[in-house]
Protein backbone atom coordinates (compact mmCIF):
# COMPACT_ATOMS: atom_id res chain seq x y z
CA UNK A 1 0.00 0.00 0.00
CA UNK A 2 2.92 2.29 0.86
CA UNK A 3 4.81 1.42 -2.70
CA UNK A 4 1.66 2.67 -4.64
CA UNK A 5 1.21 5.94 -2.32
CA UNK A 6 4.66 6.71 -3.28
CA UNK A 7 4.07 5.45 -6.61
CA UNK A 8 0.98 8.17 -7.04
CA UNK A 9 2.74 11.13 -5.19
CA UNK A 10 5.58 10.25 -7.68
CA UNK A 11 3.28 10.45 -10.83
CA UNK A 12 1.53 13.50 -9.69
CA UNK A 13 5.01 15.37 -9.40
CA UNK A 14 6.29 14.15 -12.89
CA UNK A 15 2.82 15.48 -14.48
CA UNK A 16 2.89 18.70 -13.07
CA UNK A 17 6.36 19.21 -14.36
CA UNK A 18 5.58 18.28 -17.72
CA UNK A 19 2.17 20.52 -17.61
CA UNK A 20 4.43 23.48 -16.09
CA UNK A 21 6.94 22.67 -19.29
CA UNK A 22 3.69 22.88 -21.72
CA UNK A 23 2.43 25.71 -20.71
CA UNK A 24 5.76 27.97 -20.84
CA UNK A 25 4.86 27.59 -24.82
CA UNK A 26 2.64 29.35 -25.85
CA UNK A 27 2.20 27.53 -29.17
CA UNK A 28 1.55 24.41 -27.77
CA UNK A 29 -2.02 22.93 -25.84
CA UNK A 30 -3.15 20.47 -23.52
CA UNK A 31 -4.94 17.29 -24.38
CA UNK A 32 -7.68 15.52 -21.86
CA UNK A 33 -5.99 12.43 -22.64
CA UNK A 34 -3.20 12.68 -20.63
CA UNK A 35 -2.51 9.48 -19.11
CA UNK A 36 -0.47 7.74 -22.61
CA UNK A 37 2.95 8.27 -20.55
CA UNK A 38 1.28 5.63 -17.95
CA UNK A 39 1.64 2.18 -18.31
CA UNK A 40 -0.50 0.28 -15.06
CA UNK A 41 -0.05 -3.09 -15.85
CA UNK A 42 2.47 -4.89 -16.91
CA UNK A 43 7.03 -4.58 -16.36
CA UNK A 44 8.25 -1.33 -15.75
CA UNK A 45 11.95 -0.51 -17.31
CA UNK A 46 13.72 1.89 -15.13
CA UNK A 47 16.77 3.84 -16.99
CA UNK A 48 18.55 4.86 -13.52
CA UNK A 49 21.55 6.55 -15.53
CA UNK A 50 19.23 8.99 -17.16
CA UNK A 51 16.97 11.57 -16.41
CA UNK A 52 13.76 13.18 -18.11
CA UNK A 53 14.71 16.26 -19.73
CA UNK A 54 12.06 19.11 -18.25
CA UNK A 55 13.55 22.08 -19.76
CA UNK A 56 13.28 21.12 -22.86
CA UNK A 57 10.50 22.36 -24.37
Amino acid sequence: MLALHLLQSSLVYVNTQLIQAVLRDPGRGLSPLFWTHINPYGRFYLDMDTRLDLTAA
